[in-house]
């Protein structure tokens, strides 16, 4: 056999030359590395490169047809393997996914909980702010309140009698409320008592964002407590020391309590019935919305069908019954409850100012609660989890618990409207609304639409309930600022415990001045019998008239904006008379105009 090399085709013998060059420059490096441990010379030169990979030639190999020009040369070697087939998916997945709430449209994780609490501080810390700017001495309700919590806390005390029957004239039982201001007054003064009223409405607005989140989801969580936290109502009560706060409390609590138990045993729904009670005792009128909270109880029964889910309500309804039927009998005669609740006195009020003014309060909110109620009754959830919404209420429970929450809002205009009389309806509104929030929260979050598509509706709709809020409410606490003619009648006037005093907001100066006057030595100017130096009974203004006239009054405060009657009868009966002199004029300004406190003292 011949030792000469096969030669390669013509075609190929330019690559078989580079593929050669190739292997002599591989030994060369491989005997560098051997010799110097690196590449010390480098060969070939650098600008000649050769490809880190050639195909494979057999010079054994029998010649193939020549290829045409620019076709690709088929490499030698192992032929690839196969790619495996994929293996079919098996039909059960293996793993179970955790139920999703019912209260959600989205997932709750700790994430967003954690960012839903930060948000909620943030509107507590507005609400708390708007609360707070709102300055003023106390308001006429205050002094009483607090002033008469005085007496029944020195009554429990020290069996010291009663100057009055505070219980038969409240409107909240005497010893609940103004016995707890009175101990927070005796440490911290009416703005520890305001404070205490603070505290009460950012607990509120706490419990209904849980609430909410309960019913339904964060997102319309935070925006009920966004609209409830900047309501005038809110924002005066939580600056305010009277009992509207503490009630407004006490039903949020139970309203809660009812949510919380709405997958338990019927009988758990029990634990709202001592708040529901309670505030009811705190405040009369309270009992306007306890129907709403036994209602709520059958709707929110999702573990229970049928004649189950009417004894949640039962339950409860019984147990608010048996609770205040106990209190009545242990507390006694409680005249209050007829004369300021159940049996109150008729206005003068028209049905349409009470519409405009009840629609000026709340009516932003109320029309964000109806759009969610129509929302919510036509489809249970946007379509971000289209997966769930099989776990939705059936659509007559979703439409009835916006009728009830919804509905609520309209209980104290309507009472009201019968009674044509618009006393404390700025204050009455908010406790309706309480109710109604949950679904005003859901129709914002139903505005702003799935994945935030419109977070602009979302926010304008705050914007304005939040302008709206502000500017109610700083004409709504705006009041006399009484601090200068106390200050004359403490230092100037000498009142002491001998005299007889007639004031207009009498409750203000003997709240001010009780550590030197009692509570019969103020006279107010609402009522009046007397019967005068001439012999004669009189009654109403002719009493305030003749009185002034004899001379009753050591001093004589008025400044005509609450008794305008009793005003004009108290100048006639110090018209000619020598018995007083005008001793001091005090300017005041509030939301209605500008006025003066006039005091006389006598000679």
């Amino acid at each position: 056999m011949s030792s000469r090399q096969p030669q390669p085709p013509q075609e190929h013998q330019q690559q078989y030359q580079q593929y050669q060059q190739y292997q002599q420059y591989q030994q060369y490096q491989e005997y560098q590395q051997e010799s110097y441990g690196q590449d010390s010379y480098a060969w070939p030169p650098q600008q000649q490169t050769y490809p880190p990979y050639y195909e494979t030639y057999d010079p054994y190999a029998e010649p193939s047809a020549p290829s045409s020009p620019g076709t690709p040369v088929r490499a030698t070697g192992p032929e690839p393997e196969p790619e495996p087939e994929p293996e079919p998916e098996p039909d059960d997945p293996g793993y179970t996914l955790p139920a999703v709430p019912e209260s959600s449209w989205a997932v709750d994780n700790r994430r967003g909980k954690l960012l839903g609490r930060g948000v909620l501080g943030c509107l507590l810390l507005v609400q708390a702010g708007l609360s707070l700017r709102l300055r003023g001495t106390a308001f006429q309700d205050e002094a009483l309140y607090i002033a008469s919590g005085h007496y029944e806390l020195n009554n429990l005390l020290h069996g010291t009698k009663l100057p009055v029957d505070f219980a038969g004239y409240f409107s909240g039982h005497p010893k609940l409320y103004p016995v707890l201001a009175a101990a927070v007054d005796s440490y911290f003064g009416l703005t520890g008592v305001r404070v205490l009223s603070l505290l009460f409405m950012l607990a509120a607005t706490g419990l209904l964002y849980a609430v909410t989140r309960r019913l339904f989801n964060l997102r319309a969580a935070l925006g009920a407590a966004a609209l409830f936290s900047v309501l005038q109502s809110t924002t005066v009560l939580g600056n305010f020391a009277t009992y509207d706060a503490a009630a407004i409390f006490l039903l949020a609590l139970s309203m809660y309590a009812v949510v919380r138990t709405d997958r338990m045993r019927s009988a758990a729904v029990l634990l709202a019935a001592p708040p529901a009670a309670l505030a009811f005792a705190v405040k009369y009128a309270s009992g306007l919305y306890l129907p709403t909270l036994v209602l709520l109880a059958v709707v929110t029964a999702h573990r229970h069908r049928g004649v189950k889910t009417l004894g949640r309500g039962v339950f409860l309804g019984a147990g608010i019954g048996a609770l205040l039927g106990a209190g009545y009998v242990l507390s006694g005669p409680l005249g209050g409850i007829s004369s300021t609740t159940t049996n109150r006195a008729q206005g003068a009020d028209s049905a349409m100012k009470l519409l405009e003014h009840s629609a000026e309060w709340g009516g932003l909110v109320f029309l964000a609660a109806l759009v969610g109620s129509v929302a919510y009754a036509l489809r249970g959830r946007m379509g971000e989890m289209p997966w769930i919404e099989g776990e939705t209420a059936g659509r007559v429970r979703r439409a009835g618990l916006g009728v009830v929450l919804t509905g609520t809002a309209l209980l104290a205009p309507a009472y009201q409207i019968h009674l044509h009389t618009e006393v404390s309806l700025y204050k009455h509104v908010g406790f309706g609304l309480l109710f109604a929030a949950p679904m005003a929260g859901l129709g914002m979050a139903r505005l702003v639409g799935p994945h935030f598509r419109h977070p602009q509706l979302g926010i304008m709709v705050y914007v304005l309930a939040l302008v709206f809020g502000m500017v109610q409410a700083q004409k709504a606490y705006s009041f006399p600022d009484s601090s200068p003619m106390v200050a004359y009648l403490r230092t100037v006037a000498h009142v002491d415990k001998k005299g007889f005093y007639l004031a207009e907001e009498q409750e203000v100066p003997a709240y001010y001045l009780r550590d030197v006057t009692g509570w019969n030595q103020w006279q107010n100017t609402y009522f009046m019998d007397y019967r005068g130096k001439d012999g004669k009974q009189h009654t109403g203004p002719d009493a305030f008239e003749q009185a002034v006239r004899d001379g009753r009054f050591d001093v004589i405060v008025m400044h005509g904006s609450v008794t305008p009657a009793t005003y004009e009868a108290v100048k006639k009966g110090l018209k000619g008379n020598t018995h007083y002199r005008l001793a001091a004029v005090f300017p005041f300004t509030t939301s209605s105009g500008q006025n003066a406190y006039r005091i006389w003292v006598k000679r």
